[in-house]
């Protein structure tokens, strides 16, 4: 008699952030494939090419709108059998949250996630961290890059400089100065922005935080204060931390932040 267990029937659905693409999700995608579930790591419209061939031509960076995101993600999860966990880093974790706010998958789980709207810490890390994009306003129509040292500020701080370089070359490419702009100043422009969620939402599935305690670009404040907006009663949002920077996801020990989060989505999905 065959002792293996049944494959499960819910998909992973992970979605990256900005200055990386699918391929930041490789270890994690190889990681769940082993447990027998099947993973998904959608691209952002444009972004189906390599790291090198975006690096090259960034122009489908220059071109990219939160709501072409959220569509093509909204797509990628309504045309699965059965609601899945969504899991998202970094801007990911956005619109993790904004495909719950709107019914989407059975539970989420937002990595070192920037904020969505309404959320107004600003610590003095993500300052500098973003300052490349910011210091300039004609970034707004630019795709722009991190040099590695700017990328070892904000992603990768405490890797060893061989491997924040590695990983630099293996997974940088330049972010949307345009989505940059406008979810950074989100909560202070009249009206909904595309970052904008229903915290009052109650039909939103549960949503777990996972900080990294030493991230620059993200840190945990952003995290603690982004989950304390949800006010709906009967919701479930926790907030975990864990040591790390932003790129929390190749940190080593990322195993551990990986099973947690995938058992404590399985714990709290909404059947």
């Amino acid at each position: 008699m065959s002792t293996d267990a049944p494959a499960p029937d819910r998909a992973i659905v992970l979605i990256h952030g900005f200055w990386v693409t699918p391929r930041s999700w490789e270890d994690w995608i190889a990681h769940y494939e082993a447990k027998g579930y099947t993973v998904l790591a959608p691209a952002y419209p444009g972004f189906e090419v390599e790291v090198e061939a975006l690096n090259g031509d960034p122009s489908p960076i220059e071109a990219l709108t939160i709501d072409a995101i959220v569509e093509r993600m909204s797509e990628v999860v309504q045309e699965l059998d059965v609601p899945p966990i969504i899991m998202g880093h970094s801007a990911g974790g956005v619109f993790t949250q904004l495909l719950l706010d709107r019914g989407l998958g059975a539970c989420g789980v937002a990595i070192n996630s920037a904020p969505t709207e309404g959320v107004p810490v600003i610590p003095l890390s993500q300052i500098k961290a973003t300052f490349p994009v910011l210091k300039n306003p004609a970034n707004r129509h630019k795709a722009v890059g991190f040099t590695h040292e700017q990328w070892q500020y904000a992603f990768t701080n405490g890797f060893p400089e061989d491997e924040s370089r590695r990983l630099y070359e293996r997974y940088h490419v330049p972010a949307s100065g345009s989505i940059f702009w406008e979810s950074a100043f989100a909560t202070i422009t009249p009206g909904h922005q595309g970052s904008y969620v229903d915290y009052r939402n109650a039909d939103r599935a549960p949503l777990l935080f996972i900080s990294g305690a030493d991230d620059h670009l993200m840190p945990p404040s952003i995290q603690r204060s982004n989950a304390g907006k949800y006010k709906a009663e009967g919701t479930v949002t926790e907030v975990v931390e864990y040591p790390g920077p932003h790129l929390l996801p190749s940190w080593p020990g990322w195993e551990v932040v990986a099973d947690h989060a995938l058992e404590w989505a399985e714990a709290h999905v909404a059947r």
